[in-house]
Parts: structure tokens; C-alpha cells; sequence
């Protein structure tokens, strides 16, 4: 199979390519996160998504890569986006937000295919909801510091799933890369996936 690079240092994505077999290395786009905060999110997040991978394509395009993946993951409660918090106050105050709430996570996938030259984006939206939590509790996540480098100051495949109650979607899409579309869009721009 052709290599891929994974335009990400999450070990999230790093698990779920490994898991499907795929052979790739990482080069973490430096490309800004910044984005307008009243924006419509999957806009916002397919945005960042395609942001990387070009960010990428850019660095290596002497080395001309076929294959370049890049990925991002937002949360949004009431219209406000919750990207990675700035710091532990930031943190705290997302938790409060979600806490005893049902909310909305998107993660946009990019696919750079070097043999056309474009760019495929998709995104998936997934909900989770929240049970209430007491300040203690909050003080005691904050405290495992599992909230840093993740999207809504949480990570469902870790400790905050002792206060998810339930989810609607894309499990694999809420940690970070929806395994589904991600596999569409490498078999729709011809990865020779199984080759």
C-alpha cells in the first residue's frame, strides 16, 4: 500500500490508521488554528481540516507526497465553539458549559490526492451528552489534565467518559477521525487500499 502522511501528531489518529493497516508518517501541520468564532462550525472545521493538509503539501512538495491526511474536531454548544482550551481556567469554564448538556461535535477529514492534485473534505457531526457535574468533579478532571490538546476540554476515550450518558453518531468521529468517512474518501480518490 502507498504511504500516507498524517498531517497530525495526535495519537488518536495515529491509533486509527495503524488499526486499519495503513502504512504512513506523521508531519504535524504548523498551520494557525485561528478562526472566527461566530462562524458556522462545520465551516470553521472543514476549513482547519484543508488548512493542514495544504500546510503540509506546501512543506513536502518537493517530495511530491500522493497522500496527505489531515483532520480537526470542534465542539459547539448554543452556537459557540469550544476548540482546545488556553489553559485550565479555559477548561473549567467548557466543562461548566457542557455539564448536564446535550452538545454537538464535528470532525472534518482531508484528503490531499498528489496524483490530481485536489482535495477531498467531509465532516461528520456526532451529539454527547453530559450528566450534571458537581464542582468536585470538574476540579478532579481538570486534575488529570486529560482536558489539554482536546477539543471541549474532553476526551471520550478516556477518564470524561465516566460523565458521558450518551452518545448519537460516530464514536471514532468524537475521538478525532470518523473511520467510515475516512475509508469512503480513500476509496473514492483511488487509494489502493488492500493492494
Amino acid at each position: 500500500m502507498e504511504p500516507i502522511i498524517l498531517a497530525s501528531g495526535s495519537p488518536r489518529r495515529r491509533e486509527y490508521l495503524k488499526l486499519l493497516g495503513l502504512p504512513f508518517t506523521c508531519v504535524p501541520s504548523p498551520a494557525d488554528e485561528i478562526y472566527d468564532p461566530h462562524a458556522e462550525p462545520c465551516s470553521v472545521v472543514r476549513e482547519l481540516a484543508i488548512r493542514k493538509v495544504k500546510n503540509v503539501a506546501e512543506i513536502l512538495k518537493d517530495k511530491s507526497p500522493r497522500w496527505i491526511c489531515g483532520a480537526d474536531t470542534l465542539v459547539t454548544l448554543d452556537g459557540n465553539i469550544h476548540g482546545k482550551p488556553i489553559d485550565r481556567g479555559d477548561a473549567g469554564r467548557m466543562l461548566r458549559s457542557l455539564a448536564g448538556r446535550t452538545h454537538e461535535v464535528i470532525t472534518a477529514v482531508a484528503l490531499y490526492t498528489g496524483r490530481t492534485k485536489s482535495i477531498d473534505c467531509r465532516s461528520v457531526a456526532s451529539t454527547v451528552t453530559f450528566e450534571p457535574m458537581k464542582p468536585g468533579e470538574i476540579e478532579w478532571y481538570l486534575d488529570t489534565e486529560e482536558w489539554r490538546d482536546a477539543a471541549g476540554a474532553y476526551k471520550i476515550q478516556g477518564l470524561a467518559s465516566c460523565f458521558i450518558s450518551s452518545i448519537q453518531g460516530s464514536y471514532s468521529s468524537i475521538v478525532g477521525l470518523p473511520l467510515r468517512e475516512f475509508y469512503g474518501i480513500l476509496r473514492d480518490n483511488g487509494y489502493p487500499y488492500g493492494a
